[in-house]
Order: C-alpha cells, then structure tokens, then sequence
C-alpha cells in the first residue's frame, strides 16, 4: 500500500477528529473553526497529497539513489528489528528539525513552509494545511540518513509516522500536558510555533520531540495568549497564491536589487531581509500585533452552500486521484491533476468573491469537458463540452436580468455563445467539420460586433497589424503542412476573422485599459491558440495530448471572455448611451460612440 493510500485510509479518521474537537469548542464556547479557512486549509492539504505524485523522484527516488551509492551499513538487519525501527524515527526526527527550522531561518525554505502558517485559525485543520513545493529542496536535509544505510522503506514509514503525529498538537483544545510538555511536541509547545507574538516567534521545531529544541536553544513555553498567521498576512484563499507568494516577493526583490550579491543573498538570508536598495524603493508595512485582524471576506448563505458541496465533491475526487495514481501513466495523472487543480482554485475564488458560482462552474466543466476528452472517455465529454457553454449562457443572461435586462451587448454575448455551443455539438462527430468551422466563424463575428460597442473599429493599429500578421503565417504555414484545397477559401476566411476580433479585443483593452477589458483581451489570444493548435493537429502533425491544450486553451477564452464583459459592465466600463438596444442605434450615426 502505497503512502497515498494510507493518507486516503487516514482521512476518515481526521475528519472525525475534526469533527470531534469541533463540538468540543462549541460546548466550550471555544470554538477554532470557520468554514473558509477550514476549506482553505484543508484544500491546500489536498493539493500537496496531489502535487507529491509528481515530485516523487525527489522525495524517494534521490534518496534511494544515494542509499544504493554510498551507504555505509547498507541493508544491515539492525534497521529492521525493533530498537532499528525506533532509532530511525528518532533520527528521522532529528533531521526534520534542521529542515524545520531552516524552513524559518532562510527564505528559500520559508518560501514552502509558510503555507503551514499561513491560517490564523489554529485547529485540527490547519495540520493538513501543507505545502506542494517542500519536496524541491527539502530531500537534502534526510540524505545522512540514506548516507547511514536506513533502507528506503523503513524512511518511507518513520517519515509517514513523524507526520502522522503531528496531526493532533495542532488544536487549542488540549491545554498544558506536565511532564509530556518537556520531552513531547504537545498543543501547548506547538501553538507557540504557530503564533507571531515577538517572544515566541521562530521556536519549538521539534515533529516528535522537543528536546531538540531543549538541546539548540530554540525552546520557548507558553505562557500568554498566542496570535496565529504570518507576519505578511496572506489575505487570500487562492491555493495557487499560497503557494507562490513569498517565491514572488523573492524573485521580485531578486529583481529590482542592483547589486549581484544581493540578487542571490535575498534567497537564503532570514525571511523579512530585504537589499537596502530595495526597501527604499519599496517599503514594507512594519509589523503591529495590535493591528492584526482576520482575514474573513464577507459569503452569502447561497455561497457557503456552494462552498461546502463543492468540498464535499473535491475530497471524493482527491481521494480517488490518490488511490489509483500510483499505477496511472504519468499523462492521466496531470490531466486529473489539472481538474482538481481547477475546482481547488475556483472554491477559493468563490469564497474570495473573485468570481461567481455560475463562473465556477463554467470553469469546472471546461476543465470536466477538456479532462474527459484527453481521457477517451467520449460519452462523458459528450455532456460536459454542451454543458459548460449552457452554464456561460445561462450565467450571462441571469447576469443581465439582475441589471435590468438584456442589453444589445448581452444580446451578442449570447449569440457568440450560442454559436460556440452550435460548433461545438458539431466538431464532436465526424464529418462535420465545415458546419462546426462555420458556427464558430458566426461566434467571431458576434464577438467582433460585441468588442465594438462604444468604441471605433480597430482603435489600435499596431493590434491589427500584429493579430494579421500571426494569421497570415498560420495560413501560410497550414497550407505548406498540406491543407486540403477544398478548405483553402474556408479557413482562410476563418483566419481573417479570429484575427479581426483578437484586433478589436485588444484595440478595446488599449482604450479602457482596465482588468475587464484587459480579461477580455487575453481570452481573444487564447482563442487564437487554440485554433492554432486544432488546425496544426488537424491538417499538419498530430500533437501530444492535443485535446489537453485545444480544449484547455479554448475554455481558458470563453471564461475569460465572459468573466471580462460581466465585469466591465458591473464596472459601467460601457458608455450610458450603449445601455439599451434603442439607444444603440440612435447613438451609432456612424460607427463611433455619441
């Protein structure tokens, strides 16, 4: 049984005990838990199970390479009796304390190990709250290990032990233990890990045992209240976001010091350093205990619904992905990956209030529809690639009746939908590749129409002149690469209009220069993609996994299209004139807004 498995068999298990020191905070009036730090825990803990199947080889297999090269005593029996057994977990311990603190003590490592702290919540939940990036460069530290001779298997186990134990210090509901407190990692001796109070800040590293701490002076007992998070809140409960914000800041930080030296030192200096240089361009907020607050954006009962039944149906998912992975080939594990991936980031966005649950399930049935075609599974795509451009209709057009109703914009929005919808249907059989091609040249030409609405034709030239240019070398390079000559006339009309409307998108962007307009921009580069890449797949060289990036690149720009135009017309992006059809077409006397 594999280590995923065994995380699956233990989920039940956590949950319970979730559940349990839940009613107990409520019976307490104590209660840890809200259900969106919760989520973001727990969907960060997901997405690290999920991420270890691809950074295996750095976790096991490096390991296992330096055991078979240069182990000293290697398969000696004493490591499989019971006192070898107990030494490994103790030296196991052992490293996971330097990796730990090195994880608080150089930025490198901070930059994986924040994600642990980032919940200013402090409960069961947040022990599953991991990182996905540790297995980069935290392997180094347990190579004595294999350097030792301790045989892969038993590291597997006591590494699997170590963490298994740490599960349950993570609560406020356990208070002091006596005697335990001095010799064990406890609740009390945790949280005071945990906490950003000045006096406890970087201590208590130990996994199993706090003598390490005890023995290198990184010991600190609690005693007054602690203050959970981080020093630079997170403020977000993007998964991807919690992953890469402290790598950001250092890359940025690399970026914009002068000096060399620095560009390298800004890695492995303590978290918070920063090039002189640097901090005087941009100055950080000092840190204020007294100033810290929860980061809690306001959800609507319908939100916290949606919330927790899409949990629900991601831990189904999660687990199944960890049970059956380990005998998948690698390509079917990153496309499921990449659809729970999705969900992961749409629960945190829904919650955020980045975009709508109508938007959220836009985005997992474009990712459903790419998923089950790259599998084969055809019957299963033949519902999901309809369905995702019904969700985007049905949410543009509940989206209108809550402004007031549907506007000339909203009307060509539809219509560029309807017609995907129509193309669609049809590029899902055989032999109807031509009414397909024309649907979605008729989804064009809405697009086009719908990007013109208050503004001239083609406001940027240089737009113009780069979206053309791109077409004609595709043209030019589909028909070197053997395009039948019955569909020269075709698909050269095709080109010309996705090249026209990624012109008008872009044109549009140059004059509002604001995120909607800019959303919509980007999607119209996405849609030029991704009938590159149909085309080069159709008619010049079959391409790897072609449907991942087809269908992957093609919902990246209806979402993205439709996300832009809702919000720039939230936004008032759109002049008052352009409200109403009638006021359209009194207004457009020749072609430019009033």
């Amino acid at each position: 049984m594999s280590p995923s498995q065994i995380i699956v068999l233990a989920t039940p298990v956590f949950f319970a005990l979730i559940a349990i020191e839940y009613a107990i905070g409520r019976q307490r009036r104590h209660n840890t838990y809200r259900l969106d730090d919760a989520i973001s825990s727990i969907g960060l803990g997901m997405l690290s199970q999920i991420s270890a199947v691809f950074t295996r080889l750095l976790r096991v297999g490096l390991y296992t390479a330096v055991y078979s090269a240069v182990a000293i005593w290697p398969d000696h029996p004493f490591w499989t009796s019971g006192m070898g057994w107990l030494t490994a977990l103790v030296f196991y311990d052992f490293c996971y304390y330097w990796l730990h603190r090195a994880g608080h003590e150089s930025a490198v490592f901070w930059a994986a190990h924040v994600v642990h702290h980032q919940s200013q919540d402090y409960n069961l939940s947040t022990a599953l709250r991991q990182t996905s990036s540790g297995a980069l460069l935290g392997w180094i530290f347990y190579l004595p290990m294999a350097v030792a001779g301790v045989p892969p298997l038993v590291f597997g186990v006591v590494a699997l032990i170590d963490l298994l134990y740490q599960f349950w210090v993570h609560t406020e509901q356990v208070g002091k233990l006596g005697w335990f407190d001095r010799w064990f990692c406890s609740p009390s001796n945790h949280r005071v890990h945990h906490a950003v109070n000045d006096r406890y800040l970087d201590r208590n590293y130990g996994g199993i045992l706090i003598v390490w701490d005890r023995l290198f002076g990184s010991f600190k007992e609690e005693d007054e209240k602690c203050i959970y998070g981080t020093r630079k809140p997170l403020q977000s409960w993007d998964p991807l976001w919690a992953n890469g914000e402290v790598y950001w800041g250092l890359l940025r930080d690399s970026w914009h010091t002068r000096r060399w030296a620095d560009k390298l030192r800004v890695w492995f200096k303590p978290p918070g350093w920063r090039p002189a240089d640097v901090a005087a361009r941009f100055p950080s907020p000092a840190f204020d205990l007294a100033s810290v607050q929860r980061y809690a954006p306001p959800m609507s009962p319908a939100v916290r619904w949606f919330a927790g039944a899409q949990f629900v149906a991601l831990l189904v998912g999660v687990g199944g992905f960890l049970w059956f992975a380990d005998a998948w080939p690698l390509s079917r594990s990153a496309v499921v990956f990449s659809v729970l991936l999705v969900a992961l980031w749409a629960i945190g966005a829904v919650m955020q209030g980045r975009i709508g649950m109508g938007e959220a399930l836009l985005i997992e049935c474009g990712a459903l529809a790419m998923a089950t075609a790259a599998l084969g599974w055809v019957e299963l795509h033949r519902v999901f690639k309809p369905l995702a451009m019904l969700i985007a209709m049905a949410v543009v057009w509940a989206h209108a009746r809550a402004a007031g109703g549907v506007r000339r914009a909203d009307a060509l929005l539809l219509a560029a939908l309807a017609f995907s919808l129509a193309g669609d249907a049809f590029l899902m059989f055989p032999g109807y590749f031509i009414p397909g091609l024309v649907a979605f040249l008729l989804a064009h030409l809405a697009y086009i129409a719908l990007f013109h609405q208050g503004l001239p034709w083609f406001p940027s030239r240089r737009a113009l002149a780069a979206t053309l240019g791109l077409g004609v070398a595709m043209y030019g390079f589909l028909w070197q690469g053997g395009l039948p000559a019955g569909l020269r006339a075709p698909v050269a009309a095709y080109v010309l209009v996705i090249a026209l409307m990624a012109a008008q998108a872009i044109g549009r962007a140059s004059v509002q220069r604001d995120r909607a307009a800019l959303a919509v921009a980007l999607g119209s580069g996405f849609f030029m993609l991704s009938d590159s890449l149909l085309a080069t797949n159709r008619f010049v060289s079959p391409l790897p996994m072609s449907q991942v990036w087809v269908l992957g690149t093609y919902y990246a720009a209806q979402a993205l299209i439709v996300a832009g135009m809702l919000r720039g017309r939230r936004a008032g992006a759109e002049p008052a004139s352009l409200t109403a059809w009638p006021a359209a077409r009194s207004s457009l006397a020749d072609g430019h807004p009033h």
